[in-house]
C-alpha cells in the first residue's frame, strides 16, 4: 500500500468517524434523560481525538514527500 492509498483510507475513516459524531450530537440534543445524554457526550469525547488523528494522518501521508509541506511535530522522529 502506498502512502497516497493510506491517505485515502485515513480520509475515509475520518469521514466515517465525523459522521458518527454528528449523529451522536443530534441524539444528545434530542435526549431528555440526563444520564443518557451524558453517555452520548462521553462517546463523542472519545471519538473526537480519533477523528482528529485520522485527519492529521491523512494530511501527513498525502504530503509526506512534498518538500514544502510542514509536517506535524507530533509525527516527527
Amino acid at each position: 500500500m502506498t502512502l497516497l492509498e493510506m491517505s485515502a483510507s485515513y480520509r475515509d475513516s475520518a469521514a466515517a468517524i465525523h459522521g458518527r459524531i454528528v449523529e451522536l450530537r443530534i441524539l444528545e440534543r434530542a435526549q431528555e434523560d440526563p444520564e443518557e445524554s451524558s453517555r452520548l457526550r462521553r462517546r463523542i469525547d472519545e471519538l473526537t481525538p480519533l477523528w482528529r488523528e485520522a485527519r492529521e494522518l491523512a494530511a501527513l501521508t498525502a504530503h509526506y514527500y512534498d518538500r514544502s509541506y510542514h509536517k506535524h511535530e507530533k509525527y516527527a522522529l
